[in-house]
């Protein structure tokens, strides 16, 4: 199929080359002309594992290309799909004005079938609100249809996820548009995960309640682990009697520093945000926000009360800055509070993180000192804090560390370590609800 994917960012891309390595052509548009030179030479502009190297194979079997230009693609196009972003609005909605701009450019370009599909996260009736855009744009009589067709990847093995997706979500509303979609799907549930085929408007609403959920898990956990503080209890201790329920199962029971990143903060504000607008409140939502936002500030008290408050002048040495690990991204990461924090009470910031550094320079508004090896970094530190469970940080030998490291305390914002193996070593260690 001849397929457009409108946006070249984290879902536009990792779709885009995904599906150029099952065989389809595929343009790529971005109005950012500098990220398209980038992206034509192979560089995929953002950490991703595995997918330079996917991008590099399909742009020299010509199966993938780049442009700025809607007119050299979309009058051949089969397929175009939406992948611009939603930022949160100042009023918690899904900002669309990039969806609205992308169909005011493409709608008039159109010229035969064209099945056009939303892959962008965006509020319940979105793909309604772009079919009647199109109606007014395009040229009489143009025939297409709608879908909607939420991405659930996970930063930091997304290729995988889209190459081996666990389910595929299709709204459409004809079986022309279902049609097509399983036939671009299928080469990837070849294994028997199920294409799950509903309207459009429970499509959009799946991907909100999928994050929401897990969201609500993070953040039951991390209630969970202020409570063992309190009582005296572990907080791995109670996962892992948890996890062994099939009710409940294994994944995102972790206590830590609270969610971040480009979903779950952003969808879990537009769904409250959905459902205000219809007389619903959503009350344990609106929680699970609360305790994420809270999460921060109880690791940070942590810190102040150990240091009764004063940290002027005190140096802490930073592992780990994206939001979680493989990935170099900081959109709404834990530890951009937590270090900006600290430095408006005068501490020292010395931060390392294997990939993230460039855009942690941009995201964090402190002086930090940033260190490309993170032995170096714990240098004349007085304290040394986990951010991101980096496994080059999960798997550091003690010994090592100490040899490098004279401060007295570890606070483990992440529960990488086993506290009774570091404190072994001398260290007063707090971790997140942990004994």
């Amino acid at each position: 199929m001849n397929i457009v994917i409108i946006g070249s960012g984290y879902v536009g891309l990792v779709a885009g080359t995904c599906f150029a390595e099952t065989g389809n052509d595929v343009t790529c548009v971005d109005i950012d002309s500098n990220k398209v030179k980038k992206l034509q030479s192979g560089d995929p502009v953002i950490y991703e594992p595995g997918l330079e190297t996917l991008l590099k194979k399909n742009i020299k079997a010509g199966r993938i290309k780049f442009t700025v230009s809607l007119k050299d693609c979309v009058p051949n196009a089969d397929v175009i799909f939406t992948a611009v972003g939603t930022p949160t609005g100042e009023d918690g909605s899904a900002d669309l004005h990039h969806i609205t701009d992308a169909v005011k450019a493409f709608a008039p370009l159109l010229d035969s079938y064209t099945l056009i599909v939303n892959k962008c996260t965006a509020p319940v009736g979105t793909i309604s609100m772009v079919k009647d855009l199109i109606l007014g744009l395009a040229a009489k009589g143009t025939e297409f249809d709608v879908a909607s067709n939420p991405e659930f990847l996970k930063e930091g093995v997304a290729v995988q996820d889209f190459l081996y997706p666990d389910r595929v979500v299709i709204g459409v509303e004809s079986s022309r548009a279902e049609k097509i979609l399983k036939e671009l799907y299928e080469p990837f549930v070849r294994n028997g995960n199920p294409i799950h085929v509903m309207d459009l408007r429970s499509a959009e609403l799946t991907k909100y309640a999928c994050n929401s959920f897990l969201a609500a898990k993070i953040s039951f956990m991390n209630d969970m682990a202020a409570l063992c503080e309190k009582l005296g209890a572990d907080i791995n201790s109670v996962r892992h009697g948890m996890s062994s329920d099939p009710r409940i199962g294994k994944s995102f029971l972790y206590s830590g520093l609270g969610y971040g990143g480009s979903c779950f903060p952003k969808d879990v504000k537009a769904i409250i945000r959905t459902a205000a607008e219809f007389g619903e409140d959503l009350p344990i939502v609106r929680s699970a926000e609360t305790v994420n936002l809270h999460q921060r500030q109880r690791f940070i008290d942590k810190i102040l009360k150990y240091f009764k408050g004063d940290v002027k002048g005190k140096t802490f040495a930073v592992w780990g800055l994206a939001f979680k690990p493989q990935t170099d991204d900081m959109r709404e990461a834990p530890s951009i509070k937590v270090i900006e924090a600290l430095c408006e009470k005068g501490a020292v910031i010395h931060a390392t993180d294997p990939v993230a550094i460039d855009n942690a320079r941009t995201a964090i508004r402190a002086d930090v000192k940033y260190f490309s090896d993170h032995i170096e970094c714990v240098d004349n530190a007085e304290a040394l804090l986990v951010l991101t469970e980096w496994n080059e940080y999960r798997t550091f030998d003690p010994k090592k560390l100490k040899k490098h490291f004279q401060g007295r305390v570890i606070f483990d914002g992440r529960n990488i370590w086993n506290p009774s193996e570091i404190r072994k070593y001398g260290y007063d260690y707090f971790g997140v609800g942990r004994l």
